[in-house]
C-alpha cells in the first residue's frame, strides 16, 4: 500500500492531525493542554510557520498552517518530539505517544482556507453523544470550548497571541466587528446544513480546486504512481551539513574550525540550523561537535532566548537562514 507523498514547498496550507496511540488521550490534566499550547507556540516561532486555526480534542488535534519556508516536516518533527518527551516524563511512561505519523492534507488557499478552518473549529461537536444534540444545543458547547482558536474568531479578548486570525476573516470581510459576526454565522449554517469537507480530498493529501490538483500533479507527483512513497525525498532536500556550517562562519566573520570548538552563540546558531535544515538530530549534532546531545538541546534554547534579546545575532540568523532556504 502507497502512502501520500509529503509534499512540501514555501508558502504551502495544510490541514495536520495527529492521533493518539490506540486513540488513547493524549491530555490526561489540567496542566498538559497549557503546556501543549506553549510548545506549540515555541514550535511556530522556531520554525517560522504560521498557524490560522486550531483545536485540541481528547485524543487528537488539528492544526491549519502555513509553511513560508517550505519545512512541515521538521516543524512537525520537533513539535510532536517536544510533546511526546514532556508527555512521557510527566506522566511516567515511555514509548509511543501518536499513533504513527501525521496527517496532511495539502490545502488550497484560494478556494479552502475558509473551509477548513471551520471544520476544524466544529471538531467539538462532532464526536460522540454530542454530535447527536440539538443545533442549539451544539452551539451553547462550541462557544464555550476553551481548547480552540475559535473564540478569538469571536471575540479578540479571547486570541491567542500566536494565532494569525486575519487571512481567514479577509475572506468575511476583515478582521471587524462585522466579519467576525459573518464567520460566526457561517458556522451556524455549517453546523445545520453539513460541511462535507471529507469528501473533497483527493488521494489522501490533496483538498483544492482542479487547477491547483493538476498544478501538483505536475510539480511532484507524475511518475510516482505505484511506488512506495517516502516521506518528502522527491520533494525537498535536506541540505547539507558541510553547507549550514560554511553559512554559519560566513555571517558570523569566523572559520568553521573555530564554531566547532568554541562554545557560545555562533555553535548554538549552527547547532540549530543543522536541526532544522540538515534533518540531523541532537545526538548527531553533538557528535559533530564533540559534546552530549542534551548540549546540544539546551544550547538550542538559550540559544532561541537568546535572538530575542541581542539585534545583531537576530539579524545573522534570520541572514543565515536565508542562505540555507535559497539552497533548496
Amino acid at each position: 500500500m502507497t502512502r501520500p507523498l509529503r509534499i512540501q514547498y514555501p508558502g504551502a496550507l495544510y490541514h495536520v492531525t495527529s492521533r493518539g496511540n490506540e486513540r488513547k488521550a493524549i491530555f490526561q490534566n489540567d496542566g498538559d493542554r497549557p503546556k501543549f499550547m506553549e510548545i506549540l507556540a515555541q514550535s511556530l516561532t522556531t520554525y517560522s510557520v504560521k498557524i490560522y486555526s486550531f483545536v485540541l480534542m481528547t485524543n487528537h488535534f488539528h492544526l491549519l498552517v502555513e509553511t513560508p519556508l517550505g519545512n512541515l516536516s521538521e516543524f512537525m518533527r520537533h513539535f510532536n518530539i517536544t510533546y511526546t518527551s514532556y508527555f512521557n516524563r510527566c506522566h511516567r511512561r515511555v514509548g509511543h505517544l501518536y499513533q504513527g505519523r501525521y496527517k496532511s492534507v495539502l490545502v488550497d488557499s484560494d478556494e479552502y482556507l475558509a473551509m477548513v478552518s471551520r471544520y476544524i473549529h466544529l471538531n467539538p461537536v462532532r464526536v460522540g453523544k454530542v454530535k447527536r444534540l440539538p443545533v442549539s444545543a451544539q452551539l451553547g458547547l462550541l462557544w464555550q470550548y476553551q481548547w480552540s482558536s475559535l473564540p478569538g474568531f469571536v471575540a479578540t479578548k479571547k486570541r491567542y497571541e500566536f494565532v494569525d486570525y486575519g487571512p481567514v476573516l479577509a475572506e468575511y470581510g476583515g478582521d471587524t466587528s462585522a466579519g467576525r459576526r459573518r464567520y460566526k454565522k457561517q458556522l451556524v449554517l455549517d453546523l445545520s446544513e453539513g460541511l462535507p469537507l471529507q469528501e473533497k480530498i483527493v488521494g489522501q493529501c490533496l483538498l483544492g480546486g482542479e487547477d491547483f490538483v493538476n498544478w501538483i500533479r505536475e510539480q511532484f507527483l507524475d511518475g510516482q504512481e505505484g511506488r512506495e512513497r517516502p516521506a518528502i525525498a522527491q520533494v525537498k532536500r535536506f541540505v547539507a551539513q558541510d553547507e549550514i556550517m560554511t553559512i554559519v562562519a560566513e555571517v558570523s566573520g569566523v572559520e568553521v574550525a573555530e564554531i566547532l570548538s568554541r562554545p557560545g552563540p555562533i555553535r548554538q546558531m549552527a547547532m540549530d540550523l543543522l536541526y532544522r535544515y540538515a534533518g540531523m538530530t541532537n545526538p548527531a549534532i553533538g557528535k559533530l561537535m564533540g559534546v552530549d546531545y542534551s548540549t546540544v538541546s539546551q544550547g538550542r534554547k538559550r540559544f532561541r532566548e537568546a535572538v530575542k534579546e541581542q539585534d545583531q545575532l537576530q539579524k545573522n540568523y534570520r541572514k543565515a537562514e536565508l542562505l540555507v532556504s535559497r539552497i533548496n
